[in-house]
C-alpha cells in the first residue's frame, strides 16, 4: 500500500480545505483531483461536464486514479465527490472519509462567503433534490470504502486533521 492519505466525501463536505490545512501543519504535499482534470483538460470541470458529458469526466476521473498509482507516494489526495467509483481507489492509500449530513454541507455551502461561487462550480448540486439523491446514493459505497470516517460536523478543523495523522500514523 503506499503511503498516500485519499480524501473521499461528498462534494462540499471541506476534503479542500482539510487538506491544504492538512498540508500546512505536517508538511505534507496535496493534490486535488479535480485540478488535476482541469489542468489536463484546460477547462473547469463544470466546462467538461457541459462540453463533454459525466461519463467522459468519469472517464477522466480513472485516468487520473491510475496516474496517482502509479506515480504518486507520500502526498495527500482530495477528490471530487465521485471519484469513489475509480476501480483502483485502494490501491491509491489509506481511504479517508470526511463525513456529514446532507443538511450540514448543503448550509455550510450556502453560508459560505463566495456561497455562489462554491454553488456554481459543483455541476451536480444545482438542484437540491437531485443532489440529496445523490449524496444517499453514495453514503454506503463511501462508508464501505473508508478506512478511517472523521465526523467533521462535531470536530474543529484543527481536531480533524490530528485525528487523521493519528490514524494514518503521521509523525507530530
Amino acid at each position: 500500500m503506499k503511503k498516500n492519505i485519499v480524501i473521499i466525501g461528498f462534494m462540499g463536505v471541506g476534503k479542500g480545505t482539510t487538506a491544504r490545512a492538512f498540508s500546512k501543519r505536517y508538511g505534507i504535499y496535496n493534490i486535488d483531483t479535480d485540478d488535476l482534470i482541469e489542468s489536463k483538460e484546460n477547462k473547469e470541470v463544470k466546462k467538461i461536464f457541459a462540453k463533454k458529458g459525466e461519463e467522459y469526466f468519469r472517464e477522466q476521473e480513472q485516468a487520473t486514479a491510475n496516474w496517482i498509482e502509479k506515480c504518486v507516494c507520500g502526498t495527500l489526495i482530495s477528490c471530487g465527490g465521485g471519484f469513489y467509483k475509480v476501480n483502483n481507489l485502494k490501491k491509491l492509500g489509506t481511504v479517508v472519509l470526511l463525513d456529514a449530513s446532507f443538511e450540514w454541507i448543503h448550509n455550510r455551502l450556502k453560508t459560505a462567503k463566495n456561497s455562489k461561487a462554491k454553488l456554481a462550480k459543483r455541476p451536480l448540486f444545482a438542484e437540491e433534490k437531485k443532489a440529496k439523491a445523490l449524496y444517499e446514493e453514495r453514503q454506503k459505497a463511501y462508508r464501505t470504502l473508508a478506512d478511517v470516517i472523521v465526523d467533521v460536523e462535531n470536530m474543529t478543523l484543527d481536531e480533524q486533521i490530528a485525528f487523521i495523522a493519528k490514524k494514518c500514523n503521521i509523525k507530530v
